[in-house]
């Protein structure tokens, strides 16, 4: 509950909603509930504002708390939230197919749509209740093709059944982490901002690497001054000392140098089975999961001082961290591919 003595805090969005309001009802009570909600918000005391609108203190505090616990009223004198369930269900599938970046926006949705008024933390609470959460979607390549995508995960099923346990099925790909400030999300207090150190260094790392899922702690990777037709035949052959004589199966996407006539003839001369992913598919690549776990480890936030500090993070993530943890990523590195939609 909020009282009197407690600070009363909105943010600059909600000011803006109920100012809003404010401006679009013609009903008097509403506009003196609304006024009273923000002069509280600008360190107006209880008295100092119900003698200003001339109503009595425990009307101000009422408004106050109930504006706290989510609850406007509407224009017909209800709580506001009160969507029906068909109207729950409608709001729900318009969410999932449109992406809103202020709370706000929905709120003057619904009063377009259904004239029932939500407050900012009453559409919060809604929001988290049917499961929405504030995040980045994921881009995807407009080029990619679900219709291949799907044909290559019935392959994928097909030659995970056919080769058993007897011969590895490897997921390949390269990553070129550089020693610039990699910004991400983080917990950090609210109303203060949080500076990062950042360089603008340009030095990178040109990394080829391989996992077997179940066994990630065991990846497989090599550095190469420059990624090419014979940086992969390279790592091709270090992949073949690795398992011996078995057939070895590569999962890998469509670059240029994986699809040179010279890796295809070294493929063959060390039994090496090449199965290319559909075109702009990273989505189908686990060891794309894996890049993500080493940014988060080692790089997210972090400035390096020189290009040997960088260099030595990433080393100590393959050699150190990576084989600690590999037996915790099972559930987020797999092949329970997110497929994308038409």
């Amino acid at each position: 509950m909020i009282c009197a003595m407690n600070r009363f805090i909105l943010t600059e969005e909600e000011k803006s909603h109920l100012d809003a309001l404010h401006h679009q009802t013609k009903d008097g009570k509403e506009r003196d509930r609304l006024k009273a909600i923000l002069l509280r918000s600008e360190d107006w005391t209880v008295p100092m504002i119900s003698q200003a609108l001339r109503l009595h203190q425990t009307t101000i505090i009422r408004h106050i708390n109930e504006y706290h616990d989510g609850k406007l009223k509407n224009e017909s004198g209800g709580s506001d939230s009160k969507l029906d369930e068909s109207q729950t269900e409608e709001l729900i599938a318009h969410l999932e197919a449109h992406t809103y970046h202020h709370v706000h926006e929905i709120i003057l949705f619904i009063k377009d749509k259904w004239d029932i008024s939500f407050s900012i933390p009453g559409m919060n609470k809604w929001l988290h209740r049917h499961a929405f959460s504030y995040k980045k979607p994921k881009g995807f390549p407009h080029k990619a093709n679900p219709k291949l995508q799907e044909e290559f995960i019935t392959q994928y099923e097909k030659l995970k059944e056919e080769v058993g346990v007897d011969e590895p099925i490897l997921f390949i790909d390269a990553v070129h982490p550089t020693q610039a400030t990699k910004l991400s999300y983080g917990w950090i207090r609210t109303g203060q901002t949080k500076h990062v150190e950042t360089t603008g260094s340009r030095t990178r790392l040109n990394i080829v690497g391989a996992i077997q899922l179940g066994n990630i702690a065991e990846a497989i990777t090599a550095q190469y001054e420059t990624i090419n037709g014979e940086s992969i035949i390279d790592f091709m052959t270090k992949l073949r000392g690795q398992y011996g004589s078995k057939t070895v199966h590569l999962i890998l996407d469509r670059s240029g140098y994986h699809r040179s006539m010279l890796v295809a003839e070294k493929a063959i001369e060390l039994n090496i089975k090449l199965h290319f992913l559909p075109p702009y598919s990273p989505n189908l690549n686990p060891i794309e999961r894996l890049w993500k776990v080493m940014n988060e480890k080692v790089r997210n936030n972090r400035f390096f001082k020189s290009s040997k500090d960088f260099k030595e993070a990433i080393n100590r993530f393959f050699d150190d961290i990576l084989p600690d943890i590999g037996h915790q990523l099972d559930d987020r590195i797999n092949d329970n591919f997110e497929l994308l939609k038409s």
